[in-house]
């Protein structure tokens, strides 16, 4: 089901999320409504305060990014394939000069801006099996 998505602005993104446990209801379907959401709005990770929930949810597919012309051999096959759901996800390291990215985001429609982001991070999240991860990420995966 594509689900309704909040507009910048909206109180909910501004919200301290909180964690999700194993136990959270209906998280399969929760996951599978957000990624129908975010492939019917064209974006490549949707958060689930996007959607007005304020838990600390979110997922990517950078697929998309596949097709960019300036990428090397390197980030072409990190994107490729590179789909994945992160729950109660932290940051444990950045590390870097920062770059910029153009991005959008789906909450506002059609504006993009530069973003500046370290280029290499350590997260650790659950997935949707709640099985832990601790990742190292480099380029626009970070």
């Amino acid at each position: 089901m594509i689900l309704p998505i909040v507009a910048y602005g909206d109180p909910v993104l501004r919200k301290e999320c909180k964690e999700v446990s194993e136990a959270y209801p209906s998280l399969d379907a929760l996951l599978e409504n957000m990624y129908e959401t975010m492939y019917a709005a064209s974006g490549v990770g949707l958060a689930a305060p996007q959607i007005g929930l304020p838990i600390r949810i979110f997922l990517v597919d950078a697929s998309p990014f596949a097709d960019e012309d300036e990428m090397d051999a390197t980030e072409l096959t990190a994107v490729q394939g590179f789909k994945k759901t992160f729950i109660n996800a932290t940051i444990i390291e950045e590390e870097g000069e920062e770059l910029s990215f153009n991005e959008g985001c789906l909450s506002i429609p059609d504006v993009r801006e530069d973003v500046y982001r370290k280029p290499n991070i350590t997260v650790t999240y659950y997935d949707e099996k709640f099985t832990k991860h601790t990742e190292k990420h480099t380029g626009i995966i970070a």
